[in-house]
Parts: C-alpha cells; sequence; structure tokens
C-alpha cells in the first residue's frame, strides 16, 4: 500500500502534467490492445474485451475531461493499464 500511496501523492503534486501524460498514454495503450484484440477476430470473445477496454480508456478521458477527484482518476488509469497491458499479453500470438 505504501507504494500506491506515494504514486499517487506524485500524481496529486503534479496532476495537471500527470493527468495530461496519462491521459495520451493509456489511450495509446488502449490503442494497442484494440489492435492486438482485432487482430485475432471478431468473435464474442474478442468483442467482450474490446468492450471493456474501450469503457475503461473513455472512462479515463471522461473523468479528467469532468474533473472527478483526483484519486478516481488515478484509480481508472491503474485499472485502463492493467486491463490494456493484460489484454495485449492475452492476445499476442
Amino acid at each position: 500500500m505504501t507504494l500506491y500511496n506515494n504514486i499517487f501523492e506524485k500524481f496529486n503534486q503534479t496532476y495537471i502534467s500527470s493527468a495530461t501524460l496519462a491521459l495520451l498514454a493509456q489511450s495509446c495503450l488502449g490503442g494497442a490492445a484494440a489492435m492486438t484484440i482485432l487482430a485475432n477476430g471478431t468473435s464474442l470473445w474478442q468483442m467482450a474485451q474490446l468492450g471493456v477496454i474501450v469503457l475503461l480508456c473513455m472512462g479515463v478521458n471522461t473523468g479528467i475531461l469532468a474533473q472527478l477527484g483526483h484519486k478516481m482518476i488515478f484509480n481508472f488509469v491503474l485499472a485502463s493499464a492493467f486491463f490494456s497491458t493484460l489484454f495485449i499479453i492475452l492476445n499476442s500470438n
């Protein structure tokens, strides 16, 4: 829990630059995840994965633009990065 708190404190102190960088990075990572998911076909399982990635990435973008709480945005960014990376690994051949 200490690592999480330390990273969140740095994110919170430099919120404007951190949120901008998070928006760009998670959008690129989400795009890469969508590309690898769709490279394996368009079955129901792939569409479910694609839906999760799109919802998470749009949630981060919406949260930042709607100026939600810093902790909520930070948690959205972590979830988006985790699931994007997970789906990239699962769909890599």
